[in-house]
């Protein structure tokens, strides 16, 4: 069976990484500078040396995905898009990248168009419900996260990953910060030089922007450097091999972020979460059950509200991981380390052309 994963931008093929490193597969790209892109940033990406390609990347086709009739097989998409196929020949699963709040882009109604949707968790689910889609119970497939299979099977090197990053101070804490961008009212531009002079006198910080915000890591790091403040680290979002979200989870000892889906994401860490606040409204209506604000310490930046104590009083309180523990399991299903397995098996046993 053919399998093949489609994503209109290459960060969001994170989400398909743990299933192709299983099945294998081809990557969809959409046009030429997408597919510059997967060539950059998945240099020697690719899991099957047998098969054989350009800077040794995973196999990958540039493809309209307005006529994709010719298709065999299984398209898994991590976009809100349209695949035009036959469905005869071709079933089509949905995936996305990432089970925030924030509303889906574009026309939710695409997704009543793929033939299963695989389910991350009760708050996947949930958000379906809130734009009123209406999927058969059947074409939804619990799965739970893979990309969180490898944090909780202890595969990702921590020191490895540190070593990446160029952390010095090993010492310190490690502070996660990861804004979304002006799509949810990312807090990038607002905080980032503060947080910078603030936290960096007690711990190390590492900034990972959005993928559409990391043209700002220059721009921010000279600043950091002409002003003498050390400390401070980058992530690309852009560099899915070396520079992971989980890898990030796997180093940092808090979080902060704003309407990111990485607020919930982060929740296989147990460690504390601080939600910068913004005015920001178009988001989920979701149960308390399933809401980060319900737990999570909240940053305002009034006049009173000082970060460095907020980060240090979440690192010591303890009493909260039960919470998030228990907003975890609320939030997604099985967190046992198997969910790409179900993943897998249930594709293996899709019907073949």
């Amino acid at each position: 069976m053919k399998i093949y994963y489609l994503a209109n931008q290459v960060y969001q093929f994170s989400y398909a990484k743990p299933i192709y490193h299983r099945i294998g597969g081809t990557f969809i790209v959409i046009n030429a500078k997408k597919l510059f892109r997967f060539k950059r940033y998945l240099k020697n990406g690719n899991a099957f040396p047998e098969i054989k390609t350009f800077r040794n990347t995973p196999a990958v086709t540039k493809r309209d995905i307005k006529n994709l009739y010719n298709f065999d097989g299984v398209i898994l998409s991590q976009s809100n898009t349209r695949i035009n196929c036959d469905h005869d020949r071709c079933k089509t699963i949905f995936i996305g990248h990432g089970t925030g709040d924030k509303k889906y882009g574009g026309n939710p109604r695409i997704l009543e168009s793929y033939d299963y949707h695989f389910l991350s968790g009760p708050k996947h689910l949930e958000k379906l419900k809130d734009v009123g889609l209406n999927i058969p119970d059947a074409n939804l497939i619990k799965i739970g996260n893979p990309r969180f299979d490898d944090y909780v099977n202890g595969q990702i090197d921590r020191k490895q990953c540190i070593d990446n990053l160029g952390i010095v101070d090993r010492s310190r804490k490690n502070i996660l910060y990861a804004p979304t961008w002006k799509w949810g009212n990312g807090t990038l531009h607002k905080y980032v030089y503060k947080f910078c002079k603030e936290l960096t006198k007690e711990f190390n910080l590492i900034i990972r922007p959005h993928f559409f915000e990391r043209k700002y890591i220059p721009v921010i790091k000279a600043w950091t450097q002409i002003q003498g403040i050390k400390h401070v680290y980058f992530s690309n979002p852009s560099d899915i091999l070396n520079r992971d979200t989980l890898h990030d989870f796997a180093v940092s000892d808090i979080l902060i972020s704003d309407t990111s889906s990485i607020l919930y994401e982060y929740l296989i860490t147990n460690n504390p979460v601080i939600i910068a606040q913004i005015d920001y409204d178009e988001l989920h209506t979701m149960p308390e059950s399933m809401d980060i604000r319900s737990v999570a310490a909240v940053y305002d930046n009034s006049p009173e509200s000082d970060i460095l104590k907020l980060v240090k009083e979440n690192l010591e309180n303890q009493g909260q991981k039960k919470n998030y523990r228990q907003l975890l399991h609320n939030c997604f299903y099985f967190n046992d380390g198997h969910c790409t397995d179900r993943a897998v098996e249930f594709i293996r046993c899709l019907p073949t052309v």
